[in-house]
């Protein structure tokens, strides 16, 4: 399978980057889930090595890699056990720095893509709503066009790296009156006056700073529109297809990382006079669950290629987080019972996997949305298109 997608330069890849999270990560892994904040040396160190830019292009210090590459990184961080450090990561790079790239102004980029690429300044995307939801087009953020600049006002909530970012890509409405078509995308700098947040306690993610954001006559220059007004809509639900399947890609990697544990501990669990990975109850338990996991990854990987070569694949994304974060779910679920009572200790990585876990199927879109979404498609033949 990986053969398909794989080069060798993409296995050295992978083999340079699992280094450099058992050295530089793994260990702070404990204390930043206890604090519920990263460490800024590690964002630096990311940047020094390349992995906040992998998918930018060179002139803004990125590496113009293709999409596999991303697929490794995104596998890689679940390995750390810390949904919370992988999502800040990836919110970043895979949020936030994607509008600045695809449709930021060339000062912009200068400003907080490349800073961002270095690991010299954190970004968030700032879209859901203390009273949206999923409904993106329902959302009642503003920004009203005066002279010059814009000003802004609403909230927004869940936002991963909402606390302590340097920046935040803000959808907000510069038409109340248009629905989805009237929003439009900025980029909004943490010190500008009126902005605030507010930190979140969570079931999971622990080590990752969620927050809620008030924009309060927050004034920013009309330079730091993102693209064209009134077309924030079409923006977001262009790339909403690279986040849902990061998101499944994600579910397939903690699913196979889960699996792998509970194998190992099977193998060195003694039960009656054998290893208890020996009972048949256990034995195909595992069998269905790997199954399930190596169907979710061939697919994720088939989707990966479409993307890689620019195929607009919003059905294909959205079945990919619909189908792997509930496989994944399912896998850990299972895999905590597999080791009895040390599954529910802290001292074991299951507990932390299955409260990480939950936030897959809501995240990025709930599970009920992206199923009415797949309706429209499949019944209903709506189509999405790309942005023009």
């Amino acid at each position: 399978m990986n053969n398909l997608y794989f080069t060798e330069e993409h296995n050295l890849f992978r083999k340079s980057l699992q280094d450099f999270l058992q050295k530089e990560v793994v260990p702070y892994i404990d204390k930043w889930e206890q604090t519920g904040e990263i460490e800024r040396f590690v964002w630096k160190k990311f940047g020094e090595m390349g992995f906040l830019g992998i998918k930018y292009p060179e002139v803004y210090g990125g590496m113009d890699l293709d999409l596999f590459y991303t697929i490794i990184l995104l596998e890689e961080l679940q390995k750390v056990n810390s949904g919370g450090f992988a999502a800040a990561i990836w919110a970043h790079v895979y949020l936030a720095m994607t509008h600045l790239n695809a449709e930021g102004s060339e000062a912009i980029k200068q400003k907080y893509l490349v800073p961002s690429i270095s690991g010299d300044m954190i970004g968030c995307l700032c879209i859901t709503e203390p009273f949206g939801g999923s409904d993106v087009a329902g959302m009642r953020t503003t920004a009203i066009k005066d002279g010059d600049s814009y000003i802004i006002n609403g909230s927004k909530t869940f936002i991963t790296n909402g606390v302590l970012s340097d920046y935040l890509v803000v959808a907000a409405k510069t038409d109340p009156t248009a629905g989805g078509k009237g929003i439009s995308m900025f980029v909004v700098d943490r010190k500008s006056i009126g902005v605030s947040a507010t930190k979140l306690d969570k079931l999971g993610w622990r080590a990752s700073d969620t927050g809620e954001i008030a924009f309060d006559q927050v004034k920013i220059p009309a330079e730091n529109l993102l693209g064209e007004a009134g077309k924030g809509f079409s923006y977001i639900m262009q790339h909403f297809a690279l986040e849902r399947l990061i998101m499944g890609v994600n579910g397939h990697a903690r699913a196979e990382f889960a699996l792998n544990y509970a194998l190992q501990y099977m193998s060195d669990r003694q039960a009656f006079g054998k290893s208890i990975d020996q009972f048949q109850a256990l034995r195909h338990k595992v069998a269905d669950l790997s199954t399930e996991v190596e169907f979710c990854k061939a697919f994720n990987y088939a989707v990966a290629y479409r993307l890689n070569k620019g195929e607009y694949v919003v059905k294909e994304a959205t079945m990919s987080k619909l189908k792997s974060t509930k496989v994944a779910d399912d896998v850990i679920y299972e895999c905590l019972q597999f080791l009895g009572g040390y599954g529910y200790m802290e001292d074991y990585p299951l507990a932390r996997l299955l409260r990480d876990s939950r936030l897959g199927p809501i995240g990025g879109g709930t599970s009920e949305i992206l199923r009415e979404i797949l309706a429209k498609i499949i019944i209903d033949k709506k189509t999405y298109k790309p942005a023009t």
